[in-house]
């Protein structure tokens, strides 16, 4: 018994620095939430995009001039796809400890032998995971519609992660702040949708007005945007270097953030 209590300690890791078998298996049972329901949550966001590209395209026509030296067609398909990318990695990680909290077994996660950082990651990178899916095949899906161009896979992967983790991060720290499934959609009304429409999705930022254009510059969602349309246009709306520089220092914020909350016990621990 006496040699039992030595080698299994309470509160002593087993595992070295990081528990690899832990956080693995965490990030496949991650994966495995949406390929369950691939339909609902790898084909609806393409149907999604699909739809935002028939309707503004049959309302424009050929009425829309080129766009960055581009037809809009060519310069809002990239935007549509980054734009679908980012809002599921924010939906997996927060309906990911909402669905824990709600059914009672994120104790089973706060329990297991995992830290904050592994946590944190697992789930992220897994919305992150589901992201790259979506891309691949929404790029293979528009590329039969849309004549797309490739200038660049760097920038498409570095821009398409870096934006993905971000979202993914605001949906972990969403979803331990939030308590219901009404206060998620808050964040998404009127935080997430906003900056997304608000980004030069549909629209190059030189035809704001000053004001507005400054605020975009401030705009995360439009570095994310431009720097992922840069890497099939080569062509840009605002600084790339700015930009990956600026989304990478955000995306090491947010995931501290999240790391930081969860560590604490915010709002799921008494």
């Amino acid at each position: 018994m006496v040699e039992l209590q030595n080698k299994y300690k309470l509160g002593v890791r087993r595992f070295g620095l990081i528990n690899w078998v832990g956080a693995t298996n965490l990030f496949y049972k991650e994966c495995s939430r949406f390929f369950v329901v691939w339909a609902q949550t790898l084909l609806s966001p393409l149907v999604s995009s699909l739809l935002f590209l028939s309707v503004l395209t049959l309302a424009l026509g050929n009425e829309r001039g080129e766009v960055l030296g581009y037809s809009f067609i060519e310069f809002l398909a990239p935007g549509l796809i980054v734009m679908s990318l980012i809002s599921q990695s924010f939906s997996h990680s927060v309906s990911s400890l909402m669905i824990s909290k709600m059914q009672g077994n994120i104790v089973d996660m706060l329990h297991a032998p995992l830290s904050a950082l592994e946590v944190t990651l697992a789930i992220i990178l897994a919305a992150v995971t589901r992201s790259i899916v979506i891309a691949i095949i929404s790029i293979l899906v528009f590329s039969v519609i849309v004549d797309l161009n490739f200038y660049n896979f760097f920038y498409i992967l570095t821009f398409g992660f870096l934006g993905c983790f971000i979202l993914g991060s605001l949906g972990f720290i969403t979803g331990l702040w939030a308590e219901k499934f009404d206060h998620t959609a808050t964040i998404t009304n009127f935080i997430v949708t906003p900056l997304t429409f608000l980004s030069g999705t549909f629209f190059t930022i030189d035809k704001l007005p000053a004001f507005f254009k400054s605020i975009s510059l401030m705009n995360p969602f439009f570095y994310i945007i431009d720097g992922f349309r840069y890497g099939f246009l080569g062509k840009s709306d605002g600084s790339i270097f700015f930009g990956l520089i600026y989304l990478s220092i955000l995306s090491f914020l947010m995931w501290y953030l999240a790391f930081y909350l969860f560590k604490k016990g915010y709002k799921i621990k008494s």
